[in-house]
């Protein structure tokens, strides 16, 4: 091949690129275009996309759950990638032929299969599979427990634990994570990835550690003490053996490329 013909063929691919308009239904996805190196494509995300700091600049299409149809088909994209939660969106779009693609975001196998997806769709290969080798290598390097036992993780620390509890289930990264860490999840049916509990029910699961994953940016009025005090109220093994915790980093509930220190983050605490 000539260097003329080659330099053809590059500024033809540059130009096709260059009228690509991808849209972000969630942070998730929007995390992934950024580690894939294809942020230039985006032109609008979904709300709570703060990672990297450069996506709070660019346009926010609505909530990641209720994103706006005419807000997405002004921008006239070529791509808008969603989750399975924005199906309804999706189809949607679809009736206005525009391109979609829908991910699954769930277990940590979901996470790699949609990077490489997602890597494949956007010509990113390369870089997809760099950042599903940092997720293998947290996996195969994560640290075991020395003494296995029950763990229950929670999103979101409240002050009233009457109801309202939401747990990690089965089906989702974060049991993916406790299993990887050599322990077990306390809750053990197989119902729902995210179960709503009341403390009655925490208190008949007994795990034997808690892990609670709160985050100051969005629960930022929560006494944390005081949360703390009333989860140790409860008569569960975690209480008993003063293994009750919060966590609180911004990439813990985001299944994007940055669930590698998710897992290392969590293993970490599970052995403290």
């Amino acid at each position: 091949m000539s260097i003329k013909i080659f330099l053809l063929i590059s500024f033809f691919i540059l130009n096709l690129w260059a009228n690509e308009r991808v849209v972000s239904l969630s942070p998730s996805i929007t995390e992934i275009i950024y580690g894939l190196h294809r942020d230039n494509l985006l032109v609008a995300t979904s709300s709570y996309s703060l990672y990297p700091k450069a996506a709070q600049k660019l346009p926010v299409i609505g909530g990641y759950q209720t994103p706006n149809i005419e807000k997405i088909i002004a921008l006239s994209p070529t791509l808008v990638v969603g989750q399975t939660f924005n199906q309804n969106t999706l189809n949607r779009l679809k009736k206005f032929h525009i391109k979609t693609l829908m991910l699954r975001l769930k277990t940590l196998s979901d996470i790699q299969n949609s990077i490489k997806k997602l890597g494949e769709t956007l010509s990113a290969q390369e870089n997809a599979k760099k950042l599903n080798t940092n997720i293998t290598n947290a996996l195969t390097n994560a640290k075991k427990s020395k003494h296995p036992h029950s763990v229950m993780i929670v999103y979101g620390l409240k002050e009233d634990l009457r109801n309202g509890i939401y747990i990690a289930g089965h089906d989702i990264f974060f049991d993916d994570i406790i299993k990887a860490c050599g322990n077990t999840n306390a809750y053990t049916a197989h119902t729902t990835n995210q179960p709503v509990l009341n403390y009655e029910n925490v208190i008949a699961l007994n795990p034997e550690q808690i892990i609670i994953l709160h985050s100051h940016a969005t629960e930022p009025n929560v006494n944390v003490k005081k949360a703390l005090q009333n989860w140790y109220a409860l008569p569960t093994e975690a209480a008993k053996n003063k293994k009750i915790s919060v966590v609180d980093e911004d990439y813990l509930h985001i299944p994007s490329q940055r669930v590698a220190l998710t897992i290392q983050r969590l293993c970490r605490q599970m052995n403290d």
